[in-house]
């Protein structure tokens, strides 16, 4: 017959979201760089730039909503959804190079001080107090290794059919990547070296700041999978959106520790502590 599927592929109708996408994205760019550079661009940079954020963020919204919709109407074939799990381990492996290049940059500085006029060949600055790796910090890995656990108990309980282990397992993990967030917050208020000083407190900030963005996008992904639980959307069979938000929570675990061992201790090895 004429135009019978005779594929395990989806073929998906014209959508609106991915040009919605890209041009809220231009636009929050736009917003950004008006914003940051007020004595060369037009006026109003915040505001362009909530603007495209809020596009993208409805773009987010809306476009997932039609995935779920998706895979609700059985188009996740299996070829479909393996499909979508070479997309997210993608996504993770681009995730995993733009922490490269923070690491990259922490590593330079820290490695080649000499070409660093203002700090006088030192890295940490001889001014610069470090946050004790061992108080607050080491709370958070241990934190984080935590709420591994918890993401991987709920996982473990959605795969054998056990949907109270897995509302208690995602609950549980959405409250200590709450706490994480909050730790860090506190910490960055009690900071004893501000942001953009020297090379330090900037690759500091960067390298932990976009880590803690990282959680705060996390946490809401499991937010929506608890969500998700709650409305029976999840089988042992089929469960990607959950898998794809465990993969994601796995690797910014994974980044923490390399923050903690070479931002925290090796990185502020021999440098005062601040209240030490």
């Amino acid at each position: 017959m004429a135009g019978a599927k005779n594929h395990d592929y989806h073929i998906l109708p014209p959508s609106f979201w991915p040009l919605m996408g890209s041009m809220s994205a231009l636009v929050m760019a736009f917003g950004a760089i008006c914003w940051m550079h007020p004595d060369v661009m037009p006026a109003h940079g915040g505001s362009v730039f909530f603007a495209g954020l809020a596009g993208v963020l409805a773009t987010m919204f809306f476009w997932w909503t039609d995935v779920v919709k998706e895979a609700h109407a059985g188009d996740h074939t299996p070829v479909v959804s393996l499909h979508l799990r070479y997309g997210m381990i993608l996504f993770i492996a681009s995730e995993v190079m733009f922490f490269v290049g923070w690491f990259w940059s922490f590593f330079d500085f820290s490695l080649f001080p000499t070409a660093l006029e203002p700090i006088n060949g030192l890295f940490p600055s001889k001014d610069i107090e470090v946050l004790n790796a061992f108080e607050l910090p080491l709370l958070n890995t241990m934190i984080l290794l935590c709420s591994g656990t918890t993401v991987t108990w709920a996982h473990h309980s959605l795969i054998h059919g056990n949907r109270d282990g897995l509302m208690k397992g995602l609950l549980a993990t959405i409250l200590l990547g709450a706490l994480f967030s909050c730790i860090q917050a506190y910490e960055y208020a009690h900071a004893p070296f501000p942001f953009g000083e020297t090379p330090y407190s900037s690759a500091f900030y960067m390298a932990t700041g976009f880590h803690g963005f990282h959680v705060l996008v996390g946490t809401i992904f499991l937010i929506v999978c608890y969500v998700r639980a709650a409305k029976g959307h999840f089988t042992p069979r089929q469960h990607f959106g959950f898998e794809a938000a465990a993969w994601y929570w796995h690797f910014v675990d994974v980044v923490w520790l390399f923050l903690f061992a070479a931002i925290y201790v090796w990185g502020g090895w021999g440098a005062p502590v601040h209240g030490g």
